[in-house]
């Protein structure tokens, strides 16, 4: 075993340098950049994009009047040093090669540098959001699994019935509706829209936080996060509720489950002694892969709604602003998150089930 982690953890280095070019080979070929962004803020415009945008007559105007030499459209009146300035500043000055082996480097040594538009280091900008997408992501996750095995043991055993007509009909209602749109109904519902103020609208936790017992933090956190963790976890019940009931169903039906049920052992020996393990192998194994995919993709709009300042939304403002920085700096540390999990996936598997072997599956 050990010769497999050596192996899988020797395989994240070509992997994460292979992300790392394609993306930033994308950002080039990219239209706007940090320089533009900068400009669209000095106009006024605030967004790079509304420059872009315009038509090619504008674009020609704006080139000859900054002199017919500048590849910057919204360089109008600005001298030429100004630009050039801007471009030291972000080290855009170097030719793109250069600047993706100086930009490998300092993250092979962990320095990620800091934002163009925030002055603060990458890192520190990702540890500040960290609770909000922690939060968000290990709940959503674990609530999905509190429910979703156990109903989905009990829709395997009573497979046919009615409760297990039912709840297939809840879930999957569940399933159609869209995160957001749920969300802003548990809004207006409970958060002050047009009912009731149940719940508050915004932020991890309140304004005097601080001045709480630690009773009184646990329950202002739990009030503060449970419309979001709701509308990130009410369509996940679905897909994990039927796999664990089609991988019951499964172990269910053969030949050593039909053994121990003629030994005389109980229902729930057999179910929990027996089969779960084997069933709930693919399950239990997906856990880490799972509430990666929650932590990282899945809370922009559900930050955005409940005005959470999360990982989601820094990504997004990032990419709006150009901030390559942030981008690439987030890029590279989650990419080796999400290897590293790949890894633990794997040892996951083992831990449920001893019996898989993947060196000798390698062989």
């Amino acid at each position: 075993m050990g010769a497999y982690i050596i192996r899988r953890l020797l395989l994240i280095i070509p992997t994460l340098l292979g992300i790392m070019i394609i993306n930033f080979a994308l950002t080039q070929f990219v239209p706007g950049g940090p320089i533009e962004q900068v400009l669209a803020d000095m106009k006024g415009e605030g967004d790079a994009f509304a420059s872009i945008s315009g038509g090619a007559g504008d674009v020609a105007a704006e080139l000859d009047s900054a002199g017919g030499n500048s590849e910057y459209i919204g360089a109008r009146g600005l001298p030429p040093e100004f630009i050039a300035d801007l471009e030291r500043q972000f080290g855009l000055d170097k030719p793109p090669l250069e600047q993706f082996l100086h930009m490998m480097w300092n993250y092979v040594r962990f320095d990620f540098g800091e934002s163009y538009f925030k002055s603060e280091g990458v890192l520190d900008l990702v540890w500040e959001r960290m609770p909000v997408s922690i939060s968000l992501g290990l709940w959503a996750t674990l609530i999905s699994y509190m429910v979703s095995i156990p109903l989905g043991i009990r829709k395997a055993v009573r497979d046919g019935s009615r409760f297990d007509t039912w709840t297939s009909g809840v879930i999957i209602v569940a399933y159609a509706i869209p995160s957001f749109l749920f969300a802003i109904m548990l809004l207006v519902l409970f958060a002050g829209g047009s009912y009731w103020q149940i719940f508050p609208l915004r932020g991890l936790t309140s304004a005097n936080f601080d001045e709480l017992s630690l009773l009184g933090k646990i329950a202002d956190y739990a009030w503060h996060i449970a419309l979001p963790v709701l509308a990130m976890t009410i369509s996940s019940f679905a897909t994990l509720t039927l796999l664990t009931k089609n991988s019951f169903l499964d172990e269910i039906r053969k030949q050593y489950v039909v053994t121990a049920r003629a030994k005389g052992l109980s229902e729930h020996r057999v179910l929990y002694g027996h089969v779960f393990r084997n069933a709930m192998l693919i399950v239990i194994a997906g856990f880490p892969s799972l509430f990666l995919s929650v932590f990282f993709s899945g809370s922009l709009i559900i930050e955005t709604l409940f005005s959470l300042d999360g990982l989601g939304r820094l990504g997004f403002q990032a990419a709006l602003q150009r901030d390559y920085p942030v981008i690439f700096g987030t890029m590279f540390f989650f990419g080796l998150i999400g290897l590293v999990v790949g890894i633990l996936s794997d040892l996951m598997y083992i831990f449920v089930d001893p019996r898989i072997d993947f060196e000798k599956r390698d062989a």
